[in-house]
């Protein structure tokens, strides 16, 4: 039997889950996840940060548009980012001093804030004061009650098998059954492309990268939790606090197939050795490592809005890393493109990720 709604949304995570709950006040919804557990891979595998210096400028607008979104969602907590360079990267700190709510710093001054740091190998230091840290599964959650108390459908364990268009409506087969309805989201993530070719439509390119994390003990044993994040000029390694334990990331863009990825130990080794450099307590175990995946465009700006060709099938897909930070604008932008409702950001925005545009 074939189960009708108004909109289907393939991909459980917190792109899926967001336009689910923004866009079921007005229609039936069903959201298809293949996984067991909604949010399982890049959601899942967030960095967890807010940082509205992060990224072009289209996503830099979308995380500020996000920002009283993610407050009253209460997600928010103090963090900062601070930003450190070497001989060979100093040329660039002008520019991240630059921008907005950046600070340079003496490096004293940053030895007193952060005081593993190398001064003999770290020679400029900017803290950004609008970073902070992001609980990405309360705001999920958040998402995901929304979408339930709308009567949105949350089937897990149900991949798709096989999309058509018949008679105005697409039909999508799944291990839960079929289900039809004249639009539907592509917000697969890492296999948007792969649902694209399922359902005949040209895929855009929307390619995986994988990244890896490793979990330390906190430096020296040290009360960390004030720390901010710390990152290099040429953003080949990351670092910062977790529930009292040391994240650092090699920062890696390595190209992989939509998969359940995992921590590759050469490229975390490399990342680490990165890292060393910067600070002076040594590396001497990792408790723990996993990666995660950053799916982006051609341009690296994320793909939203009906296809140019496709009726009906909508592109929710390409945000990269900055998927959580963007959510709450993203999400209200998409529902009100398939809507039809006024829309709140700028034309240019809008067009910046259109399927359409030229990437």
């Amino acid at each position: 039997m074939t189960e009708k709604t108004d909109i289907i949304v393939i991909g459980g995570g917190i792109a899926g889950g967001s336009l689910a709950a923004a866009v079921s006040g007005d229609a039936n919804v069903v959201l298809l996840e293949v996984e067991d557990v909604l949010g399982y891979h890049a959601t899942g595998r967030s960095a967890a940060m807010f940082e509205p210096n992060y990224g072009n400028d289209v996503i830099n607008a979308l995380t500020r548009a996000s920002h009283d979104a993610l407050v009253e969602a209460d997600v928010l907590s103090p963090r900062g980012v601070m930003t450190v360079a070497d001989e060979t990267e100093v040329h660039l700190m002008d520019a991240i001093a630059d921008q907005q709510d950046n600070v340079r710093m003496e490096l004293e001054e940053a030895l007193a804030l952060v005081p593993i740091l190398n001064l003999s190998t770290v020679k400029d230091v900017v803290l950004g004061s609008a970073a902070q840290d992001l609980d990405v599964d309360k705001l999920f959650q958040s998402r995901l009650k929304v979408a339930r108390a709308n009567g949105v459908q949350l089937h897990t364990k149900s991949g798709v098998e096989g999309i058509g268009y018949v008679d105005g409506k697409w039909h999508v087969l799944t291990a839960a059954g079929e289900f039809t309805a004249p639009i539907i989201v592509n917000a697969a993530g890492a296999w948007a492309d792969k649902i694209a070719a399922l359902a005949g439509v040209t895929p855009l390119s929307i390619q995986p990268f994988r990244r890896s994390v490793a979990r330390l003990p906190a430096p020296g044993g040290r009360d960390i939790n004030d720390w901010p994040m710390l990152l290099s000029a040429t953003e080949t390694w990351y670092a910062k606090p977790d529930a009292g334990k040391w994240l650092v990331s090699s920062a890696e863009e390595d190209l992989i197939e939509p998969m359940d990825a995992w921590a590759d130990d050469m490229v975390l080794s490399e990342g680490l050795a990165r890292y060393q450099a910067f600070v002076t307590e040594e590396v001497t175990r990792v408790e723990g490592n996993w990666a995660g995946i950053r799916s982006f465009a051609p341009d690296r700006t994320p793909v939203v809005g009906f296809d140019r060709d496709a009726r009906g099938f909508f592109w929710l897909a390409g945000q990269g890393g900055y998927g959580v930070q963007t959510s709450p604008a993203l999400s209200e932008l998409a529902a009100n493109l398939i809507s039809g409702r006024t829309l709140g950001l700028y034309a240019d925005i809008i067009a910046a990720l259109s399927p359409a545009r030229d990437m």
